[in-house]
């Protein structure tokens, strides 16, 4: 994989987006089409938006730090690393139906409470069982990615990501809620469905990944490499050498062992070596296979530790009690559950403000304890994704008194994680970008009226593409449906088909953010498992061509019907 590769797609984007902006012409809507000539963007303009992107939507790149510096301090407790092993041995056997559950409930909780930026806080947590049950990281990035947008696909309640499809199409988040689920279910059957094939397809589960996942995070590993060989070698039952050879390879092993640290490991390099060459020469063309596939995961075993110990922590001896992180989890889970269902805005409850209320007013001796304590806070139903530092900060400093962790790890282990967070912060920052040229340099009008034309009547294919390309452009859900549909309704005002609209819409962007390089989630979970754009494209366009048949022929049955 070529370095900073996500970066530098994401500085393709912006500079095509640059030249676009010297090429068409800039057009507005609001009763009518105005076309305001062309409004190149500038040198000057390239320095500063970023800046401004920064002001409008720094909150997610710092979210995404701070995410980084709360698994830098769990780095720091070695309970961390026994609970991520416990539930990796837990569903090793079953590792395809913890996916699934895992997808289920990222994209039922996207649906509902629009959690696709929220629920990143929990990726690092489910990429290092994933990678520790034996899975390649095209596999992480499938359940995370893929479930999140799949929630967005299916938006059921989500507030956030739909409200301003309320305003320009009518109707309330509650219509058609049964066949958003169906086109929820229905993407989510595709995407397990592909995971599956993916899986079975590069045969990733093997007995050598098993053996391999043992020793990831290990301090030894290298200097182990031989005892991996041989456990390898014997559940693969290879081609049986001769005499001579297992002889030799045993009296070079003895002389190996009674070295030093570093002529052991290059002796041992050798016997592998000298092994493998001699079960090539008497071996079928299958044999030969094995062996390239065993020499090269003793290389990843050998490796892991260096290289992806930010994605993985280093494997510990003691088996200290991990309960309290996996409870401090489930807590943060139910906290942000709770914290961005609607309950005012689409159920019409007001529980949760009456609760914030009682809680700001309550007093000792006249003094309003927790209003003073907790000072300005949103009630459950409108939070931020930055409301949830508190409860981040509360679970982690709470596990740092259980543990007994020092202060200058628990201030190491945020700085080291957050460092690791800042390529991902860093590209956000640079497709939030992209949406301040697209916005301050509204070119794209001018591609929608090329695509929609003047028919006065709802076109599934144009409608379609029209809503693909403004996804890609607009970054932000609510942006992507201001750019495009108070133009689309100006030219159909048959009503009646607005639902329709509603529905490809907010499908179109799902599927869009799957692949765009403008999909935050994407590039951010990329960037953070090193995964180029090109090896997720190669993974996915199969799954991609499904599910967009599969949502032009919903289109087609309900303009249909």
């Amino acid at each position: 994989m070529k370095k900073h590769n996500t970066i530098k797609i994401v500085l393709g984007t912006i500079l095509i987006c640059v030249l676009l902006t010297w090429i068409l012409p800039a057009a507005t809507f609001s009763s009518e089409f105005t076309d305001q000539g062309r409004i190149q963007m500038g040198l000057f303009d390239l320095f500063n938006y970023p800046l401004t992107a920064i002001s409008y939507f720094g909150y997610i790149s710092f979210y995404m730090i701070v995410v980084g510096g709360f698994y830098g301090i769990l780095y720091k407790i070695p309970a961390y690393r026994n609970m991520l092993d416990n539930m990796a041995n837990c569903f090793k056997k079953h590792g395809i139906v913890f996916i699934s559950i895992v997808m289920i409930l990222f994209a039922v909780l996207t649906s509902i409470c629009g959690l696709n930026l929220g629920l990143i806080l929990f990726f690092p947590l489910i990429a290092s069982i994933i990678l520790l049950m034996g899975y390649d990281k095209i596999v992480v990035a499938l359940t995370l990615v893929g479930s999140t947008m799949v929630g967005i696909i299916g938006s059921t309640f989500a507030y956030n990501n739909l409200s301003l499809l309320s305003s320009y199409l009518g109707g309330n988040l509650t219509d058609n809620v049964p066949l958003k689920f169906a086109i929820l279910i229905t993407c989510l059957f595709l995407l397990i469905l592909n995971t599956i094939l993916y899986i079975k397809r590069k045969n990733i589960i093997t007995k050598q990944a098993v053996i391999i996942n043992e020793v990831v995070g290990n301090k030894d590993a290298e200097s182990n490499s031989d005892n991996i060989v041989e456990k390898v070698e014997k559940i693969e039952k290879p081609i049986k050498t001769t005499k001579s050879t297992s002889k030799s390879t045993s009296k070079k092993t003895t002389t190996t062992k009674s070295t030093d640290t570093k002529k052991s490991t290059a002796k041992s390099s050798n016997v592998s070596k000298k092994k493998t060459k001699s079960t090539n020469k008497k071996s079928t063309s299958k044999s030969n296979n094995k062996a390239a596939i065993l020499d090269d995961e003793v290389i990843i075993a050998k490796n892991v530790d260096q290289k992806e110990e930010y994605l993985v922590p280093k494997a510990v001896s003691s088996k200290t009690k991990s309960w309290p992180i996996l409870l401090g989890f489930v807590i943060l889970l139910i906290v942000m559950t709770l914290a961005f269902i609607p309950w005012t805005d689409v159920f019409n409850i007001t529980a949760m403000e009456d609760a914030a209320e009682i809680v700001n007013g309550f007093q000792i001796f006249k003094f309003n304890l927790f209003a003073k304590l907790l000072g300005y806070y949103n009630p459950f139903g409108g939070w931020l994704i930055t409301d949830m530092i508190f409860p981040m900060a509360f679970v982690v400093f709470l596990l740092v008194f259980i543990y007994g962790i020092k202060l200058n790890d628990v201030i190491d282990g945020f700085i080291s994680g957050a460092k690791k967070a800042l390529a991902p912060a860093s590209i956000t920052l640079l497709i939030y970008t992209i949406l301040i040229i697209n916005t301050y340099h509204p070119f794209q009008l001018t591609i929608y009226k090329a695509i929609l034309g003047t028919g006065s009547s709802l076109n599934i294919v144009t409608s379609s593409i029209t809503a693909f390309l403004s996804s890609l452009l607009n970054v932000e859900s609510a942006y992507t449906f201001q750019a495009s549909i108070p133009y689309l309704t100006s030219l159909v005002t048959n009503t009646d088909v607005y639902p329709i609209i509603w529905i490809i819409y907010q499908a179109m962007y799902g599927f869009t953010m799957i692949f765009a390089p403008t999909s935050v989630v994407l590039m951010s979970v990329l960037s953070y498992l090193g995964v180029s754009y090109k090896e997720w494209m190669k993974a996915i366009w199969k799954f991609l061509i499904e599910l967009l048949v599969v949502l032009l022929i919903i289109f087609t049955i309900l303009i249909l019907l």
